[in-house]
């Protein structure tokens, strides 16, 4: 039942995707073009999903536990680290580039470009990569005793 739901929430946002235009990479990097081809119908799409997910957060929230978990897993880390402002501007580089972000690129795959696939396969190579450095890292820092 839970994996039918995740696929379920997974289908209605990926078709909101591709419905509101955004795994088109056009539609992206025109929104970035404000000198050019600007097209504001990201911000909607953004301030659609802002009210939408602040209505869900509302929502859920004001449940005392998850339908398929004991607790809820919320991130309690607010620090605005390196790492973080690394990341945001990695990601917001990319998107500005590639057109894609991952939540439009996955719905993307769908039109069988190849584009979007090279694009999914450098983002995976990039989680591995990261992953894998951020792992011997840590090795490295209990080696040392730290």
């Amino acid at each position: 039942m839970r994996n039918l739901l995740t696929f379920f929430i997974g289908s209605i946002f990926g078709t909101g995707i591709a419905m509101s235009g955004m795994a088109n990479p056009a539609k992206v990097i025109n929104f970035f073009d404000v000198a050019g081809t600007w097209d504001p119908s990201l911000a909607f799409v953004m301030g659609g999903a802002v009210i939408v997910t602040f209505i869900g957060y509302r929502l859920v929230f004001s449940r005392s536990a998850p339908v398929y978990e004991p607790t809820f897993d919320v991130p309690t880390n607010r620090q605005l680290d390196a790492r973080l402002l690394i990341g945001a501007g990695v990601f917001g580089v990319g998107w500005g580039i590639a057109g894609f972000c991952p939540g439009g690129a996955l719905p993307a795959l769908g039109t069988l470009d190849t584009r979007v696939a090279i694009f999914v396969a450098a983002l995976i190579a990039g989680m591995l990569i990261t992953r894998t450095a951020l792992d011997r890292a840590a090795l490295r820092t209990r080696a040392q005793g730290h």
